[in-house]
Protein backbone atom coordinates (compact mmCIF):
# COMPACT_ATOMS: atom_id res chain seq x y z
CA UNK A 1 0.00 0.00 0.00
CA UNK A 2 2.07 2.96 -1.42
CA UNK A 3 2.07 5.44 1.30
CA UNK A 4 1.01 3.63 3.82
CA UNK A 5 3.48 1.08 4.75
CA UNK A 6 5.47 1.72 7.88
CA UNK A 7 7.45 0.03 9.93
CA UNK A 8 5.14 -2.35 11.81
CA UNK A 9 2.43 -2.43 8.84
CA UNK A 10 4.79 -4.93 6.79
CA UNK A 11 2.93 -7.26 7.91
CA UNK A 12 0.39 -6.22 4.95
CA UNK A 13 1.97 -8.02 2.71
CA UNK A 14 4.32 -10.31 4.55
CA UNK A 15 4.00 -13.00 6.94
CA UNK A 16 7.38 -13.99 8.99
CA UNK A 17 8.54 -17.51 9.22
CA UNK A 18 8.64 -19.16 11.89
CA UNK A 19 10.79 -21.33 13.60
CA UNK A 20 9.66 -24.81 12.15
CA UNK A 21 9.80 -23.82 8.45
CA UNK A 22 13.15 -22.18 9.12
CA UNK A 23 14.92 -25.28 10.73
CA UNK A 24 13.52 -27.03 7.91
CA UNK A 25 15.21 -24.91 5.18
CA UNK A 26 18.62 -24.41 6.78
CA UNK A 27 18.50 -28.22 7.22
CA UNK A 28 18.01 -28.63 3.40
CA UNK A 29 20.89 -26.01 2.80
CA UNK A 30 23.31 -27.70 4.89
CA UNK A 31 22.75 -31.01 3.48
CA UNK A 32 23.27 -29.51 0.42
CA UNK A 33 26.39 -27.46 1.16
CA UNK A 34 27.99 -30.02 3.25
CA UNK A 35 27.49 -32.65 0.44
CA UNK A 36 29.33 -30.41 -1.72
CA UNK A 37 32.14 -29.51 0.78
CA UNK A 38 32.37 -33.22 1.34
CA UNK A 39 33.32 -34.01 -2.57
CA UNK A 40 35.68 -31.60 -2.90
CA UNK A 41 37.49 -32.19 -0.14
CA UNK A 42 37.93 -35.38 -1.51
CA UNK A 43 38.66 -34.12 -4.69
CA UNK A 44 41.25 -31.66 -3.44
CA UNK A 45 42.73 -34.36 -1.34
CA UNK A 46 43.72 -36.44 -4.40
CA UNK A 47 44.79 -33.14 -5.99
CA UNK A 48 47.18 -31.56 -3.24
CA UNK A 49 48.97 -35.09 -1.95
CA UNK A 50 52.12 -33.97 -3.27
CA UNK A 51 52.24 -30.67 -1.50
CA UNK A 52 53.14 -30.25 2.03
CA UNK A 53 51.47 -30.17 5.08
CA UNK A 54 51.08 -26.43 5.24
CA UNK A 55 49.76 -25.98 1.93
CA UNK A 56 47.36 -28.28 2.94
CA UNK A 57 46.11 -27.04 5.72
CA UNK A 58 45.67 -23.42 3.65
CA UNK A 59 43.70 -24.91 0.84
CA UNK A 60 41.65 -26.82 3.59
CA UNK A 61 41.01 -23.59 5.31
CA UNK A 62 40.35 -21.60 2.02
CA UNK A 63 38.07 -24.70 0.67
CA UNK A 64 35.74 -24.19 4.29
CA UNK A 65 35.65 -20.58 3.58
CA UNK A 66 34.47 -20.83 0.18
CA UNK A 67 31.85 -23.50 0.00
CA UNK A 68 30.98 -22.99 3.96
CA UNK A 69 30.20 -19.76 3.80
CA UNK A 70 31.11 -18.28 0.64
CA UNK A 71 28.52 -20.17 -1.36
CA UNK A 72 25.64 -19.28 0.68
CA UNK A 73 26.25 -15.52 0.62
CA UNK A 74 26.92 -15.69 -3.06
CA UNK A 75 23.41 -18.04 -3.49
CA UNK A 76 21.29 -15.11 -1.34
CA UNK A 77 22.68 -12.56 -2.81
CA UNK A 78 22.15 -13.58 -6.39
CA UNK A 79 19.19 -15.29 -5.97
CA UNK A 80 17.58 -12.08 -3.73
CA UNK A 81 17.39 -14.21 -0.74
CA UNK A 82 16.07 -17.58 -2.07
CA UNK A 83 18.22 -20.43 -1.28
CA UNK A 84 17.55 -23.97 -1.87
CA UNK A 85 16.11 -25.31 1.19
CA UNK A 86 13.67 -21.40 1.34
CA UNK A 87 12.82 -22.01 -1.98
CA UNK A 88 11.87 -25.54 -1.33
CA UNK A 89 9.67 -24.19 1.39
CA UNK A 90 8.57 -20.99 0.31
CA UNK A 91 10.53 -18.77 2.38
CA UNK A 92 12.65 -15.38 1.24
CA UNK A 93 15.30 -13.25 2.97
CA UNK A 94 13.88 -9.84 2.81
CA UNK A 95 14.80 -6.04 4.35
CA UNK A 96 13.12 -5.06 6.96
CA UNK A 97 10.90 -2.99 4.79
CA UNK A 98 10.07 -5.67 2.66
CA UNK A 99 12.38 -5.11 0.11
CA UNK A 100 15.26 -7.53 -2.00
CA UNK A 101 18.46 -7.95 -0.08
CA UNK A 102 21.84 -7.07 -1.14
CA UNK A 103 25.57 -8.28 -0.79
CA UNK A 104 25.83 -6.61 2.67
CA UNK A 105 22.61 -7.71 4.07
CA UNK A 106 23.76 -11.41 3.04
CA UNK A 107 27.63 -10.79 4.38
CA UNK A 108 26.21 -9.70 7.43
CA UNK A 109 23.99 -12.76 7.63
CA UNK A 110 26.44 -15.65 6.47
CA UNK A 111 29.50 -14.12 8.64
CA UNK A 112 26.77 -14.37 11.41
CA UNK A 113 25.42 -17.88 10.35
CA UNK A 114 29.26 -18.85 10.95
CA UNK A 115 28.83 -17.99 14.95
CA UNK A 116 25.10 -19.19 15.61
CA UNK A 117 24.92 -22.14 13.10
CA UNK A 118 28.31 -23.60 12.31
CA UNK A 119 30.07 -23.20 15.50
CA UNK A 120 27.44 -24.20 18.21
CA UNK A 121 25.22 -26.49 15.90
CA UNK A 122 22.20 -24.25 15.88
CA UNK A 123 21.55 -24.10 18.93
CA UNK A 124 22.15 -19.86 19.22
CA UNK A 125 20.14 -19.64 16.21
CA UNK A 126 16.98 -21.34 17.45
CA UNK A 127 17.40 -19.36 20.83
CA UNK A 128 17.26 -16.34 19.06
CA UNK A 129 14.81 -17.57 16.38
CA UNK A 130 12.34 -18.25 19.31
CA UNK A 131 13.09 -15.46 21.50
CA UNK A 132 12.34 -12.77 18.86
CA UNK A 133 8.53 -11.73 18.08
CA UNK A 134 9.25 -12.42 14.30
CA UNK A 135 11.23 -15.10 14.41
CA UNK A 136 14.90 -13.37 13.38
CA UNK A 137 18.48 -14.86 14.06
CA UNK A 138 20.91 -12.58 15.46
CA UNK A 139 22.10 -12.50 12.10
CA UNK A 140 18.92 -11.29 10.67
CA UNK A 141 19.01 -8.41 13.50
CA UNK A 142 22.55 -7.44 12.89
CA UNK A 143 21.48 -7.33 9.15
CA UNK A 144 18.20 -5.42 9.14
CA UNK A 145 16.44 -8.75 7.58
CA UNK A 146 13.72 -10.80 7.64
CA UNK A 147 12.71 -14.18 6.72
CA UNK A 148 9.08 -14.26 5.14
CA UNK A 149 6.24 -16.63 3.83
CA UNK A 150 6.17 -16.25 -0.06
CA UNK A 151 3.26 -18.86 -0.60
CA UNK A 152 0.57 -17.91 1.84
CA UNK A 153 -2.59 -20.00 1.50
CA UNK A 154 -5.38 -17.52 0.72
CA UNK A 155 -8.58 -17.93 2.45
CA UNK A 156 -11.73 -18.23 0.57
CA UNK A 157 -13.76 -14.32 0.12
CA UNK A 158 -10.41 -12.92 1.81
CA UNK A 159 -9.87 -10.68 -1.43
CA UNK A 160 -13.22 -9.75 -1.22
CA UNK A 161 -14.25 -6.16 -1.14
CA UNK A 162 -16.55 -6.09 1.76
CA UNK A 163 -20.02 -5.40 1.04
CA UNK A 164 -21.54 -2.09 3.17
CA UNK A 165 -23.85 -2.00 6.15
CA UNK A 166 -27.44 -1.81 4.55
CA UNK A 167 -28.18 1.85 6.48
CA UNK A 168 -25.51 3.35 4.28
CA UNK A 169 -26.52 1.98 0.73
CA UNK A 170 -27.55 4.68 -1.26
CA UNK A 171 -26.41 7.44 1.17
CA UNK A 172 -23.46 8.86 -0.82
CA UNK A 173 -25.76 8.86 -4.02
CA UNK A 174 -25.00 12.29 -4.79
CA UNK A 175 -21.07 12.48 -3.94
CA UNK A 176 -18.59 13.76 -6.25
CA UNK A 177 -15.97 10.75 -7.01
CA UNK A 178 -14.62 12.79 -9.89
CA UNK A 179 -11.75 14.10 -7.84
CA UNK A 180 -10.70 11.44 -6.40
CA UNK A 181 -7.61 9.63 -7.62
CA UNK A 182 -6.83 5.93 -8.94
CA UNK A 183 -4.01 5.33 -6.64
CA UNK A 184 -6.48 6.50 -3.72
CA UNK A 185 -9.38 3.65 -5.16
CA UNK A 186 -6.02 1.43 -5.03
CA UNK A 187 -5.34 1.97 -1.57
CA UNK A 188 -9.15 1.97 -0.28
CA UNK A 189 -9.78 -1.52 -2.18
CA UNK A 190 -6.39 -2.63 -0.61
CA UNK A 191 -7.35 -1.80 2.84
CA UNK A 192 -10.54 -3.03 2.29
CA UNK A 193 -9.66 -6.70 1.24
CA UNK A 194 -7.24 -7.06 4.22
CA UNK A 195 -8.57 -5.35 7.32
CA UNK A 196 -9.71 -8.29 9.34
CA UNK A 197 -5.97 -9.70 8.73
CA UNK A 198 -4.72 -6.32 10.24
CA UNK A 199 -4.43 -5.34 14.32
CA UNK A 200 -7.61 -3.60 15.58
CA UNK A 201 -5.57 -0.17 16.29
CA UNK A 202 -3.36 -0.19 13.04
CA UNK A 203 -6.97 -1.21 11.01
CA UNK A 204 -8.37 1.81 12.71
CA UNK A 205 -5.59 4.51 12.54
CA UNK A 206 -5.45 3.61 8.66
CA UNK A 207 -8.83 3.64 7.37
CA UNK A 208 -9.29 7.46 9.34
CA UNK A 209 -6.27 8.32 7.46
CA UNK A 210 -7.92 6.67 4.08
CA UNK A 211 -11.07 8.38 5.06
CA UNK A 212 -9.50 12.29 5.51
CA UNK A 213 -7.93 11.45 2.21
CA UNK A 214 -11.29 11.03 0.78
CA UNK A 215 -13.08 13.97 2.20
CA UNK A 216 -10.06 16.26 1.18
CA UNK A 217 -11.14 14.89 -2.37
CA UNK A 218 -14.69 14.90 -2.27
CA UNK A 219 -15.54 17.95 0.11
CA UNK A 220 -17.91 16.09 1.99
CA UNK A 221 -17.19 15.39 5.62
CA UNK A 222 -18.02 11.34 7.30
CA UNK A 223 -21.66 11.08 8.35
CA UNK A 224 -21.40 11.39 12.12
CA UNK A 225 -21.54 7.94 13.79
CA UNK A 226 -20.29 5.90 11.37
CA UNK A 227 -17.60 4.06 11.05
CA UNK A 228 -13.92 5.04 8.74
CA UNK A 229 -14.04 1.35 7.53
CA UNK A 230 -18.03 1.50 7.07
CA UNK A 231 -17.86 4.79 5.40
CA UNK A 232 -15.29 3.26 2.84
CA UNK A 233 -16.78 0.56 1.85
CA UNK A 234 -20.06 2.89 0.97
CA UNK A 235 -18.61 5.16 -0.82
CA UNK A 236 -16.35 2.06 -2.95
CA UNK A 237 -20.02 0.47 -3.55
CA UNK A 238 -21.10 3.45 -5.09
CA UNK A 239 -18.36 4.44 -7.28
CA UNK A 240 -18.74 0.51 -8.44
CA UNK A 241 -22.87 1.09 -8.54
CA UNK A 242 -22.22 4.13 -10.68
CA UNK A 243 -20.01 2.03 -12.92
CA UNK A 244 -22.29 -0.70 -13.79
CA UNK A 245 -25.07 1.41 -14.29
CA UNK A 246 -22.57 3.46 -17.26
CA UNK A 247 -21.78 0.28 -18.52
CA UNK A 248 -25.88 -1.25 -18.68
CA UNK A 249 -27.28 1.85 -20.08
CA UNK A 250 -24.09 2.09 -22.75
CA UNK A 251 -25.38 -1.80 -23.40
CA UNK A 252 -28.87 -0.49 -23.43
CA UNK A 253 -28.43 2.17 -25.86
CA UNK A 254 -26.32 -0.17 -28.46
CA UNK A 255 -29.19 -2.46 -28.41
CA UNK A 256 -31.59 0.28 -28.83
CA UNK A 257 -30.02 1.40 -31.80
CA UNK A 258 -29.79 -1.50 -33.50
CA UNK A 259 -33.24 -2.44 -32.97
CA UNK A 260 -34.44 0.82 -34.13
CA UNK A 261 -32.20 0.64 -37.53
CA UNK A 262 -33.58 -2.89 -37.95
CA UNK A 263 -37.26 -1.98 -37.94
CA UNK A 264 -36.75 1.08 -40.03
CA UNK A 265 -35.24 -0.97 -43.09
CA UNK A 266 -38.33 -3.22 -42.40
CA UNK A 267 -41.02 -0.57 -43.56
CA UNK A 268 -41.08 2.13 -41.35
CA UNK A 269 -42.11 0.09 -37.65
CA UNK A 270 -38.60 1.33 -36.38
CA UNK A 271 -40.27 4.54 -35.28
CA UNK A 272 -42.65 2.69 -32.97
CA UNK A 273 -39.45 0.38 -31.95
CA UNK A 274 -37.35 3.33 -30.70
CA UNK A 275 -40.16 5.11 -29.23
CA UNK A 276 -40.91 1.63 -26.94
CA UNK A 277 -37.18 1.22 -26.93
CA UNK A 278 -36.70 4.95 -25.39
CA UNK A 279 -39.56 4.47 -23.18
CA UNK A 280 -38.12 0.90 -21.55
CA UNK A 281 -34.47 3.16 -21.65
CA UNK A 282 -36.16 5.95 -19.47
CA UNK A 283 -38.17 3.68 -17.22
CA UNK A 284 -34.84 1.67 -16.95
CA UNK A 285 -33.02 4.61 -15.55
CA UNK A 286 -36.00 6.33 -13.08
CA UNK A 287 -35.42 2.56 -11.75
CA UNK A 288 -31.83 3.01 -11.83
CA UNK A 289 -31.44 6.33 -10.56
CA UNK A 290 -34.14 5.81 -7.80
CA UNK A 291 -32.26 3.37 -5.71
CA UNK A 292 -29.26 5.66 -4.91
CA UNK A 293 -26.72 2.60 -5.53
CA UNK A 294 -28.46 0.26 -6.83
CA UNK A 295 -30.11 -0.51 -10.42
CA UNK A 296 -33.23 -2.90 -11.62
CA UNK A 297 -31.90 -5.61 -13.20
CA UNK A 298 -32.74 -6.31 -17.08
CA UNK A 299 -36.19 -8.01 -16.99
CA UNK A 300 -37.10 -6.69 -13.67
CA UNK A 301 -40.28 -4.66 -12.70
CA UNK A 302 -39.81 -1.72 -11.34
CA UNK A 303 -42.00 1.96 -10.54
CA UNK A 304 -40.46 4.91 -10.88
CA UNK A 305 -39.71 6.91 -7.82
CA UNK A 306 -39.65 3.36 -6.06
CA UNK A 307 -36.34 2.62 -4.35
CA UNK A 308 -35.45 -0.94 -5.12
CA UNK A 309 -34.59 -3.40 -2.27
CA UNK A 310 -29.99 -4.35 -2.48
CA UNK A 311 -30.00 -7.63 -2.70
CA UNK A 312 -26.84 -9.10 -0.29
CA UNK A 313 -24.55 -12.30 -0.19
CA UNK A 314 -26.95 -14.35 2.03
CA UNK A 315 -29.74 -13.63 0.06
CA UNK A 316 -31.13 -10.38 2.51
CA UNK A 317 -32.57 -7.42 1.64
CA UNK A 318 -30.46 -4.10 1.93
CA UNK A 319 -31.86 -0.96 3.54
CA UNK A 320 -35.67 0.47 2.36
CA UNK A 321 -36.81 3.88 1.16
CA UNK A 322 -36.06 6.44 4.04
CA UNK A 323 -33.34 4.37 5.89
CA UNK A 324 -36.06 4.20 8.58
CA UNK A 325 -36.02 0.14 8.31
CA UNK A 326 -32.54 -1.93 8.59
CA UNK A 327 -32.30 -5.70 7.11
CA UNK A 328 -29.64 -7.91 9.08
CA UNK A 329 -26.66 -8.77 6.72
CA UNK A 330 -23.98 -11.09 7.69
CA UNK A 331 -20.65 -11.27 6.77
CA UNK A 332 -20.39 -7.46 5.97
CA UNK A 333 -18.28 -6.72 8.97
CA UNK A 334 -19.90 -3.97 9.81
CA UNK A 335 -22.29 -2.62 12.66
CA UNK A 336 -25.46 -0.11 12.52
CA UNK A 337 -24.30 3.04 15.33
CA UNK A 338 -26.55 2.02 18.13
Amino acid sequence: MSGLVTGDAVVLGLQPAKLPSRALALVIDLVVVWTAYLFISIGLAFATASLDEAAVTAVSIATFLLVLVGAPIAVETLSHGRSLGKLACGLRVVRDDGGPIRFRHALVRGAMGVVEILMTFGIVACIASLVSARGRRIGDVFAGTLVVRERVPASRGAMGVPLPPPWLVGRFAQLDLSGVPDDLWLAIRQYLTRMRQLDPAVSWSMAQRLADDLVARTGAPVPERVPPAAYLAAVVNERQARDARRAFRASGSAGAAAAAGTGHGAGGSGTESASAAGMGTGASAGATSAGGAVWAAPGSKAEAGTPTATPYADGSAGAKAGGNEQAPVTGTGFAPPA
